[in-house]
């Protein structure tokens, strides 16, 4: 009940400031975009009630800080179960840091890298008769990463050469590489602002960034505290 209470709690935590902190990082490029997409329909004919979107606007900020605690619950369960199993043979002197490594490897292989092939975009980008094409080429290729990551850790555990720290990562490279060619690209033009694009890309990548290190925090420091390790057997 510990390791699941520190996992839970630490995700919640980071989740839950996320979505704080994108209140006033990230929302501020949804709402140009949206307000840029709202024009376009008005110009296309459309009636809206900006009083009804304004309501809405603020629901759906509020409901944003409740996803994030959701989304940092899945992925501090996640952290927790991989981190369990993994504590010993991660480097560093306490378990704070070693869940910052594991979360930094886990941020790379399962956002940052799907990201340089699939950037996420601000409303409005994007064709809807697409979006499930769309989420289907990034699950797989999230999967291409994640799946040979799991792969080559257990690579790295079985054979125990001083060539791993070497030949893994490369390994690794060229497994993406490949699938970044293979992979077909995102198949809708961008038609809003770059600028509008590029700080929502870069907004929500330091948000989500924050996020998982401060999974990361949470949970060394909790389990630092806890030590479920000395009270559940857990096998490695």
């Amino acid at each position: 009940m510990t390791f699941i209470a520190i996992t839970l709690l630490s995700g919640a935590i980071a989740g839950t400031i996320l979505g704080i902190i994108n209140q006033g990082i990230v929302e501020p490029f949804l709402d140009r975009a949206i307000a840029l997409e709202t024009q376009k329909k008005i110009n296309g004919g459309a009636v809206i009630d900006p009083n009804e979107a304004a309501v809405y606007r603020v629901w759906q900020k509020g409901g944003e800080i409740f996803a994030g605690t959701i989304l940092g619950i899945s992925l501090g369960a996640l952290v927790g179960v991989v981190f369990a199993y993994c504590r010993s043979a991660l480097p560093g002197r306490d378990n704070k840091r070693k869940a910052l490594v594991l979360v930094g490897v886990m941020w790379f292989v399962l956002f940052f890298a799907p990201a340089l092939k699939y950037p996420g975009n601000p409303p409005g980008v994007g064709n809807p008769g697409t979006v499930y094409y769309r989420e289907s080429i990034y699950v797989g290729f999230l999967l291409v990463s994640g799946v040979s990551t799991l792969g080559l850790a257990l690579m790295y555990r079985r054979i125990k050469t001083p060539l791993n720290k070497v030949v893994i990562p490369i390994m690794y490279t060229a497994i993406m590489v490949t699938a970044y060619m293979a992979f077909p690209p995102n198949p809708d033009p961008i038609t809003a602002p770059m600028d509008l694009v590029i700080g929502f890309r870069l907004a929500g990548g330091f948000t989500m960034s924050i996020m998982w290190g401060l999974i990361g925090i949470a949970l060394g420091a909790l389990w630092d505290k806890f030590k479920p390790h000395e009270t559940a057997k857990i096998t490695v």
